[in-house]
């Protein structure tokens, strides 16, 4: 069901010069002991980000995933891509969480960086947060402008192709602008707010039960600390 959006995605990240990193065995595809499931991941090496990750579960009419997650460079302190799309087949139900993840919550770095996406927000209505998450603080790591929407598949009116075609546009003339040497977070601060946000996301990423309950605890532990969070075993 999302071949085409990972196809969308994936294709869109080497056409902005990202190479694919070669991922070790079970990270790169691992197949469930449940009947037709299976999770395939990917790495890119991108200019101007450290890290960006995809992953994709399909298991068929019952549950299909994709997430992905973007780290600038240091150098920059631009927000953090985040992307996730789940539809629960027996419900026909969707959740899609789209943004640009700040690394602080602070009016300057709004104006600087969210213009774009608070214009797409706008564009979409039935993706404007009117409910609470779940699992995390809004207030947290998320924007005022976050794409957010929850209910049933069939109910929505838009092109989920067109939402994230238009999501990456504007994300990547974030990343197209230079270095600015007056930035508002310095370099060794946006390295710690990295780590702050993988410590904070491997606690409470709701996905980490749904993969020990197909793959197994040791593989899911594993998946969520070597490669969904890699820093969060930083200190």
């Amino acid at each position: 069901m999302f071949e085409d959006l990972l196809n969308l995605l994936n294709n869109n990240i080497s056409s902005h010069g990202g190479k694919e990193i070669d991922l070790e065995g079970s990270i790169k595809y691992c197949t469930s002991f449940k009947k037709d499931t299976f999770i395939r991941s990917w790495l890119w090496d991108v200019p101007g980000f450290r890290r960006w990750r995809v992953t994709r579960m399909d298991a068929g009419n019952k549950i299909q995933v994709i997430n992905s997650v973007a780290y600038p460079d240091y150098i920059n302190n631009h927000p953090i891509l985040g992307i996730d799309l789940l539809w629960f087949g027996v419900k026909n139900r969707l959740v899609a969480v789209l943004d640009f993840q700040p690394l602080i919550q602070d009016e300057e770095y709004f104006l600087k960086y969210y213009e774009g996406l608070k214009t797409l927000n706008n564009n979409y209505p039935k993706f404007q947060i009117n409910q609470t998450m779940k699992f995390y603080d809004s207030k947290k790591y998320f924007s005022p402008w976050v794409l957010f929407y929850s209910g049933d598949f069939d109910e929505l009116d838009i092109s989920l192709n067109k939402l994230l075609d238009d999501f990456l546009n504007i994300y990547w003339k974030i990343n197209d602008k230079k270095v600015d040497k007056h930035a508002i977070i310095s370099q060794e601060e946006v390295r710690k707010l990295h780590i702050n946000y993988d410590i904070y996301s491997c606690e409470r990423d709701p996905a980490h039960g749904l993969f020990k309950s197909y793959f197994g605890e040791e593989w899911a532990n594993n998946f969520l600390h070597k490669f969904l969070f890699p820093l969060s075993n930083k200190t």
